[in-house]
């Protein structure tokens, strides 16, 4: 069956549209990735700033409005082993480079009771983020983030999640010239 040339140009057009991922223009935010586990999703994107500077974030999202996220600044073994830090970490052979310290868009608060280390973000959503280099090229990549929390209410605390991957795609720099 033969196709007239615009019908085929068309299904080309479409197929492109759908197959490939626009890089973020400057201010645009691009979800790279997700995960969800122990009522906490995290979604990680990417934000291109000024001078082809990016922001790696990951925002971890408890799912019951009770629930509290720690401190990134509690050791990764937790206080005297109650509770685990925020954390947004690259893999050890990722592409990508860090170029900041993590920051978090929530101060954490020092708790009412001892330990008084165990430092503890407001109940609700956190932001972590830093600066990055993306890899060389023109194409998209394979890679993985690791993150690592736990949440605790007036309940209880959920199980830890240490040191997960999340798989993304990441943008080589020469997307953006």
């Amino acid at each position: 069956m033969k196709y007239p040339l615009n019908i085929l140009i068309f299904l080309v057009f479409i197929f492109t549209s759908i197959s490939c991922r626009a890089a973020p223009a400057l201010g645009e935010s691009l979800k790279l990735g997700s995960s969800a586990e122990n009522n906490v999703e995290v979604t990680i994107t990417l934000e291109r700033g000024n001078d082809d500077r990016f922001v790696l974030s990951a925002t971890f999202t408890p799912q019951s409005p009770s629930l509290h996220l720690y401190s990134k600044d509690i050791p990764k073994t937790g206080v005297n082993g109650l509770g685990r830090p925020t954390l947004l970490e690259l893999s050890e052979d990722s592409p990508m480079r860090a170029i900041s310290e993590l920051t978090e868009n929530v101060s954490p608060q020092t708790p009412a009771t001892p330990p008084l280390e165990l430092l503890t973000y407001p109940a609700g959503p956190v932001t972590l983020s830093f600066h990055i280099l993306l890899p060389e090229g023109d194409s998209w990549a394979n890679d993985e983030v690791i993150v690592t929390y736990m949440t605790c209410d007036e309940r209880g605390c959920r199980p830890p999640v240490q040191q997960k991957p999340i798989a993304i795609r990441i943008p080589g720099r020469g997307l953006f010239q």
